[in-house]
């Protein structure tokens, strides 16, 4: 993707989450690079923080909690109780994949959160297509010798790029890379959020290639089985996989004979040793292939199962 096609993408991005802010709060906004905008945060009695990959701008406008209704309002449509399930989960999935977190006072029933009072914060995540910034990535992915992938755990912080880089592979995958003389392959995308594929009224808004079919809003570890056994997928892809579920239902997959990419929240190799629930796809030899994908966007491999040893 050229500059400018990447810029004309960030400033639409951008714009379709203003579309929920009063015109006075758009315009101050747009005084700013908002093609590099990430992430917008309102607190209730803080300032507007915008953030981008390098610093933050502070905005000195005032919030109280009839501005985060208001906006949370015209999110839902005028109808929040519709939401509330969503709420109650702690986001909301915009139309374009943009995710808007929620904070406030957690009524708590039977250990489940039943409803978020007194809405305290939002924060905006912009999303975007950044075509071939899975370049890093694919070398590490691929296994061109047998024209299919290894089975791949992505690890990273939150907020540094992991949808970003899923969703990009996913399209090269999809569609071939043929200067690695890689042929596509069918994938499937469980999208639990919706972030990925963005589907609006069936029709994904993002790239995911040719050869990828989408399931989305259900959990992850129903969709790979649902996916499995309807579409005959060679690989099957999910972001954030963490639960116990999930992990039982990547087993199920790659004994099946499908092959998996997934994502999981971390910042080193020892974390993910750390946490029972990856690790045991890690230790199960479920897993080929651990890349970190640090902060400032760079792609490093971690493990590979094929000499059963940590490598940074």
């Amino acid at each position: 993707m050229t500059m400018f096609f990447y810029v004309l993408e960030g400033v639409q991005a951008v714009e379709q989450i203003l579309l929920f802010f009063p015109e006075e709060l758009r315009r101050i906004i747009r005084l700013n690079e908002i093609e590099k905008i990430e992430e917008i945060r309102i607190r209730t009695g803080k300032p507007v923080i915008l953030k981008n990959a390098i610093q933050e701008k502070i905005i000195d406008y005032k919030i109280t909690p009839e501005f985060i209704l208001q906006i949370l309002q015209k999110i839902c449509d005028n109808s929040i109780y519709s939401y509330q399930n969503q709420i109650c989960e702690g986001f909301l999935t915009l139309k374009g994949g943009h995710r808007v977190g929620i904070v406030g006072n957690a009524v708590m029933k039977d250990g489940k959160v039943t409803n978020l009072n007194y809405i305290s914060g939002l924060n905006f995540r912009i999303a975007r297509q950044i075509f071939n910034c899975s370049n890093q990535a694919l070398p590490y992915v691929l296994n061109t010798y047998q024209n299919r992938v290894y089975n791949t755990l992505i690890v990273s912080p939150p907020g540094v790029g992991k949808t970003t880089l899923l969703r990009d592979l996913v399209r090269r995958i999809s569609n071939g890379v043929t200067e690695m003389n890689f042929h596509g392959i069918t994938c499937g995308v469980v999208d639990e959020r919706g972030e990925i594929a963005a589907i609006d009224k069936g029709v994904a808004q993002n790239d995911l290639g040719m050869r990828t079919d989408v399931i989305d809003n259900i959990p992850k570890a129903i969709g790979m089985r649902m996916l499995i056994r309807s579409m005959s997928p060679k690989v099957i892809i999910a972001d954030e996989i963490g639960s116990l579920e999930d992990v039982q239902a990547i087993e199920y997959a790659i004994t099946s004979g499908v092959n998996g990419i997934f994502t999981a929240h971390g910042g080193s190799m020892e974390e993910v040793e750390q946490n029972p629930v990856l690790n045991r796809l890690v230790l199960g030899h479920k897993i080929e292939k651990v890349l970190l994908l640090e902060k400032n966007r760079k792609v490093c491999l971690a493990y590979d199962d094929r000499e059963n040893k940590q490598v940074v």
